[in-house]
């Protein structure tokens, strides 16, 4: 009897990806593109309007903290170095 340890005569190689030339790169990048953009989810006017109202709201916010932040270092920046 012959003792087989799994392997095949010829050891099998990972396939080499075909060579593809520019115009068929740049063709199958525009068909992934166009059917990634089907996928997406686009927001309604309502979620639109809201969402924007809490970016709006949200930067509101935390220009007047770093205003008020600002204006406290420099006054005591003032009173200390005068």
């Amino acid at each position: 009897m012959t003792e087989t340890s799994g392997q095949t005569a010829t050891p099998d190689r990972p396939r080499q990806p075909r060579r593809r030339g520019p115009i068929s790169r740049l063709s199958l990048w525009v068909r992934q593109v166009v059917a990634e953009l089907r996928k997406v989810v686009y927001p309604t006017r309502h979620q639109l309007v809201t969402y924007t109202a809490v970016v709006l709201v949200f930067v509101a916010i935390m220009i007047a903290i770093v205003s008020t932040l600002d204006f406290g270092f420099g006054w005591a920046m003032l009173e200390v170095f005068g």
